[in-house]
């Protein structure tokens, strides 16, 4: 597939309305974010495809990979001001999984758009899954374990295979980064997602530029995206911490079943990439 065929529809004229819906969209995706530490690009993606009705899916891709690493930044700040956020095994995920963000995200500009976002939905719906059989370390809440070298060897496995895959499917890769660190450290949900955002806001700008590189993002979207999820950050940052306090998992709940249910619209709306339909 031409890069090329793309970079001609950049950017799309969008009428008022859209515009209104962007910024709405963005709030739904910064308290997604400010949340679970994840979801931003789960939202991000079909509500600017379906909602707002950008026409071209790799656009979509890269337009709300910048939206994501923004929010995400601006997330973590109030996280980090809670002490949710783990700095070592942060920064050793975002800079590992960085570079697997950026050849996965090579990769992902080749695939055709609604192929790609299908994909995209059956990986949710895994994740999911195994979100919901996770339980909640109660002791790993109370204090801060020293991670040993097979929980950094864990980690560095998982960075990896996260960055790629987050990449490919040109997203922060939140919903991947909070098991992902939890899984393979321990932490308990709270600080995952604080210190996911790290990652999440380094993945989607990894994959941003990429995408930038080919003419495949739109910056006035962007832009309003970020601007609607300041507001939804805030919101979402206070309601987490009230959670990860009181509502043990609650936030595993939340996290899980919002994926599933926006995977099997994915799901739904792209069955007609591989000929079938319902």
């Amino acid at each position: 597939m031409q890069i090329a065929a793309f970079a001609s529809t950049v950017p799309a004229t969008l009428s008022l309305a859209q515009h209104v819906l962007a910024v709405l969209s963005g709030l739904a995706v910064g308290f997604s974010l400010g949340l679970i530490g994840g979801g931003g690009s789960i939202l991000a993606v079909p509500l600017l495809l379906y909602l707002v009705g950008y026409p071209n899916a790799h656009v979509v891709i890269g337009t709300t990979a910048l939206a994501v690493s923004v929010n995400a930044y601006l997330n973590l700040i109030p996280h980090a001001r809670a002490g949710n956020v783990r700095w070592p095994q942060a920064l050793v995920f975002a800079l590992v999984g960085a570079v697997a963000a950026f050849a996965g995200s090579s990769l992902g500009k080749a695939v055709d758009g609604k192929k790609l976002l299908f994909l995209f939905a059956l990986l949710m719906l895994v994740i999911a899954g195994l979100m919901l059989r996770r339980r909640e370390n109660p002791a790993a809440a109370q204090h801060h374990e020293t991670p040993s070298r097979a929980a950094w060897l864990r980690l560095v496995i998982a960075a990896a295979l996260v960055g790629l895959l987050a990449g490919f499917f040109g997203i922060g890769g939140g919903f991947l980064i909070v098991p992902g660190l939890a899984l393979s450290t321990g932490m308990p949900m709270i600080a995952a997602i604080g210190s996911s955002l790290v990652s999440v806001g380094t993945f989607g700008l990894t994959t941003a530029v990429n995408y930038a590189r080919s003419g495949l993002l739109d910056f006035t979207v962007a832009l309003l995206y970020i601007g609607g999820g300041v507001a939804g950050g805030w919101v979402g940052t206070r309601v987490a911490t009230h959670l990860g306090k009181h509502g043990k998992g609650t936030l595993n709940l939340i996290f899980a079943l919002l994926v599933a249910v926006v995977a099997l619209y994915m799901l739904w709306r792209n069955l007609s990439a591989f000929g079938l339909h319902v």
